[in-house]
């Protein structure tokens, strides 16, 4: 199997930008456009993808088949992670979690994926209001080696 490394390589050129792949209820493919990063999972120390979303599809997909395939193509390289999904956020409680480490957990995972900001107070509000995510992949597979 890859690793993440090679992930963070390819989605780097590209700044971070992913393409996620989740299973509608009906059995074909729902695909979306992410930042994704990887980071240290808060839950067991192992390195997982990661990226911040919200919404109605992509979250219920997720919750009812948490199977998940991510991808970031940079020119003719490319990498795949397939894993597991667990979302943290308002709506998907983890026990481990309380308000304050899902603050910091949107942040890490923000930072991880490439991103930057001026004014955090500004991206913790939004990140509230909006009712925003962690989904953390745990790698079952990773491709090309």
């Amino acid at each position: 199997m890859g690793s993440l490394d090679s992930f963070v390589t390819v989605a780097r050129q590209v700044n971070f930008l992913a393409v996620v792949s989740t299973m509608r209820e009906d059995q074909t493919i729902q695909s979306t456009l992410v930042n994704a990063g990887v980071l240290t999972s808060p839950f067991d120390g192992e390195p997982v993808l990661a990226f911040v979303t919200y919404g109605k599809v992509k979250l219920a997909n997720l919750r009812a088949r948490p199977q998940v395939a991510v991808a970031s193509v940079a020119g003719w390289r490319w990498s795949t992670v397939e894993g597991r999904a667990v979302i943290v956020g308002p709506d998907d409680p983890h026990d481990s979690v309380d308000a304050e480490q899902l603050r910091r957990l949107l942040r890490e995972v923000f930072e991880a994926a490439g991103g930057t900001h001026d004014d955090w107070d500004e991206y913790d509000r939004v990140m509230r209001d909006e009712r925003r995510a962690a989904v953390l992949v745990t790698p079952t597979r990773i491709y090309p080696d």
